[in-house]
């Protein structure tokens, strides 16, 4: 035995003494820093015989490498310690169900205003979308409200730079359909042969100023137009009553037509529908405006009032919406809470 092994095992004592990191440099220090313990005994070689110094050397320099490699033992260990610690900490419970990524869904007012273009698609009306930004003309005048119709006032609005007003209702694509339309035909009308007729629903978003629980500064309309030879009041109850029931889904739902104003329509009409059944049983519920189409909007469209005409109407998918599911709130639609919009999924 060594006179030097009792140094060895000092050494891994202090070191496995150490439970930091900070510690067990502490600990080498005392062995192998500048003034350690085995750094005393190399600087002690000095002043040794030549032979002795290199028989000594050795001794000391393999003692070295074992404190060296209790030094190295003790860090891996403090090192795996701290892993294991982190790990643990940090465990995943492989047993639990994974995180699913949610699924999307449309809006409720978007599965309304599908469904309203497929019953109405199903009675051969077209569907027609433009712009939101409107001119003067396709708003208002063309729809029989010149700038100083009393009119305007229920449709006070937001207006943009040229002119240029945020739409208030989606009639104006009445106008650009029925435009169009007749343009196609032009040639056949004016050999005097019949237009096929005008049929069409123009949904889409809309603003006015307004908001309160049932009105939004933003909200949808779904506008309609049946253009032809021989169209009458009576096409137009049937229409609605084939409709609401469609989207409803029931044959107990009433129609009542009130008599009401419209610039572009005349005589005009409110719609109410009343259910035979639920919350809303034997109650009068306002959902659309309609009428007959005006003759000077009729000669907008480029055709003879006296040869052509129809009626034109108007329901907010928002208030159906509403109807339909039974939302008392219309500012719900509009929040973004998750929590509301994931029940129509």
């Amino acid at each position: 035995m060594s006179d030097l092994d009792p140094l060895v095992h000092e050494a891994r004592e202090a070191f496995s003494a150490a439970h930091t990191p900070a510690d067990l440099e502490n600990a080498k220090a005392r062995f192998l820093g500048k003034s350690g313990r085995v750094t005393d005994l190399l600087k002690g070689l000095a002043s040794l015989a030549a032979d002795e110094k290199k028989q000594r050397g050795a001794a000391i320099n393999q003692i070295k490498q074992q404190v060296e490699e209790a030094l190295n033992a003790r860090r891996q260990a403090l090192a795996d310690a701290e892993l294991q610690q982190q790990l643990k900490a940090e465990s995943l419970d492989v047993s639990l169900p994974g995180r699913r990524r949610g699924e999307g869904g449309l809006h409720p007012v978007s599965l309304s205003i599908e469904r309203i273009e497929a019953i109405f698609g199903s009675m051969g009306f077209d569907v027609a979308d433009g712009p939101e930004i409107e001119t003067d003309w396709y708003n208002f005048t063309a729809l029989n409200t010149p700038a100083d119709h009393p009119a305007r006032s229920m449709h006070d609005t937001f207006y943009v730079e040229g002119g240029l007003v945020l739409r208030t209702h989606t009639s104006p694509m009445q106008v650009r359909y029925a435009v169009e339309h007749v343009q196609r035909y032009k040639a056949q009308i004016e050999r005097g042969e019949r237009m096929p007729e005008i049929r069409v629903i123009a949904p889409g978003r809309t603003y006015r100023v307004d908001s309160d629980a049932t009105h939004s500064p933003m909200f949808h309309q779904c506008e309609g137009l049946w253009i032809g030879e021989k169209v009458s009041f009576t096409d137009l109850k049937a229409v609605f009553t084939s409709f609401f029931r469609s989207f409803f889904e029931t044959d107990e739902l009433q129609l009542r037509f009130r008599p009401s104003f419209f610039p572009f329509t005349e005589p005009s009409a409110e719609v109410d529908i009343a259910f035979g059944s639920g919350p809303l049983e034997g109650r009068w519920l306002e959902v659309a405006g309609s009428g007959q189409v005006h003759p000077n909007v009729i000669r907008n469209f480029g055709l003879d009032p006296e040869q052509y005409i129809g009626f034109a109407f108007g329901m907010g998918p928002d208030r159906l919406t509403m109807l339909r599911y039974g939302v008392s709130d219309l500012r719900q639609f509009f929040d973004g809470d998750l929590r509301f919009l994931a029940q129509f999924r």
